[in-house]
């Protein structure tokens, strides 16, 4: 039988030949060190799971929740905006909450596109800001992910040759999976260029806390008058490590706002009351976790960074986000991400994303997630060092890897 409509908009899971190889050796007895998810493994503040604890049970907690999110809780992300960003929301008309930020996506872009519409997306990205779009409908043009001057030389070119013209264009800056970040200057660039062409900035914000050269990354927001063309969507699961909470938010220009509330109120009732209430506890609680929890990732990095050049392996130090975004070892170029990422798992028990699981701009690179401790990460550079230095010369299913799609 043919394939669903929206079903035959999506690729081949791109992750199935890696989750393959991890099975296989899982099931084999080897003990798999796990990079490759952005799935934190920090523990949750104590403070939200207090208040979690304390909600559950009571009246009225067990019914439909609001879609757009309980008010307490929308304040409460005005509130972080305003202290951290210095942004001013109105919690009524430029707040809602969304169910982890790659719902929100998810869903406005099934409030914002008509068949046919464009997107400017960057590439290599993470894969809901480009398949949010093609499973509405939409049509895909892809930009250099990079925040310099040749993004606004793609940009412009592809306002020139794209029929229609435009809607949108996704932002990503601290970036999953390449940890580019942007600076006021580029955003005051960015906004003027939106404005310009009449055409929306759609900006992921779910790293925002994660940085690392002292330097907090900022909010496009913070541009004068960017609201006027721009939603942002932030997240609770890396900042204080609630991934599997999903709790997340879009906030900015009233007229995306409105018409994501109005899908959301036709899709779902908004997440689990007691999770909204310890949401808003984490945001208007005590911030000292957020440190701890930066700091954490900055030793993983560190460690990740100089263990990993130790075997071998030269890996960029990422200025923000919990990924290193690493070349493939020289050795290994003509492999390709996919057979690369496969082979780690065969023969070191280490597992990465390809990068052409983001884009086919991301060929030549693997994601490497810092979910593990700084033990595990040493022990997964021992296993690196061994894989790397038996060479490409024994690795006879190299070949073949390469070559299956």
């Amino acid at each position: 039988m043919e394939e669903f409509y929206r079903i035959r908009r999506l690729p081949p899971y791109v992750f199935e030949q890696v989750n393959r190889a991890k099975a296989a050796a899982r099931n084999a007895g080897a003990d798999i060190i796990d990079m490759g998810m952005g799935n934190p493994d920090l523990p949750t503040p104590p403070h939200v799971i207090e208040k979690l604890k304390e909600t559950l049970g009571k009246p009225r907690t067990d019914r439909y929740s609001a879609s757009k999110g309980i008010t307490g809780l929308r304040r409460a992300q005005a509130a972080y905006y305003e202290r951290r960003f210095g942004v001013k929301l109105n919690p009524e008309t430029q707040i809602v909450a969304t169910l982890g930020s790659k719902e929100g996506f998810a869903n406005v872009a099934q409030a914002i596109t008509s068949p046919g519409d464009v997107v400017l997306v960057p590439n290599p990205s993470y894969p809901i800001h480009a398949f949010g779009f093609l499973m509405a409908g939409g049509v895909v043009r892809s930009v250099p992910a990079e925040p310099t001057p040749e993004l606004f030389s793609a940009l412009e070119k592809a306002i020139i040759h794209s029929i229609p013209k435009p809607i949108a264009m996704i932002a990503c800056y601290p970036s999953n999976p390449t940890a580019y970040v942007a600076s006021l200057d580029f955003y005051k660039d960015l906004v003027a260029f939106a404005k310009k062409h009449e055409i929306f900035i759609l900006s992921d914000l779910a790293y925002a806390e994660l940085y690392f050269d002292g330097v907090p990354p900022p909010s496009v927001l913070q541009v004068p008058g960017a609201i006027d063309v721009t939603v942002e969507f932030t997240s609770m699961s890396k900042t204080f490590s609630m991934a599997g909470w999903r709790m997340g938010f879009a906030v900015g220009n009233e007229r995306i706002i409105a018409a994501l509330t109005r899908v959301k109120s036709y899709l779902d009732y908004g997440a689990f009351t007691p999770v909204q209430v310890a949401a808003t506890a984490a945001l208007n609680g005590p911030q000292d976790c957020i440190k701890e929890m930066r700091d954490t990732y900055r030793k993983r990095r560190d460690v990740l960074v100089e263990t990993f050049g130790r075997a071998g392996w030269d890996i960029p130090p990422p200025a923000a986000s919990m990924f290193a975004w690493a070349p493939l070892p020289e050795k290994f170029r003509d492999v390709g991400s996919m057979a690369f990422a496969t082979l780690m798992v065969e023969k070191s028990g280490v597992v990465v994303s390809p990068g052409v699981a983001f884009g086919e701009h991301g060929e030549g690179y693997v994601r490497i997630a810092m979910v593990e401790n700084e033990q595990r990460i040493r022990q997964a550079a021992r296993n690196i060092r061994r894989f790397l230095e038996s060479g490409v010369e024994s690795l006879h299913n190299v070949v073949p890897l390469a070559n299956r799609r």
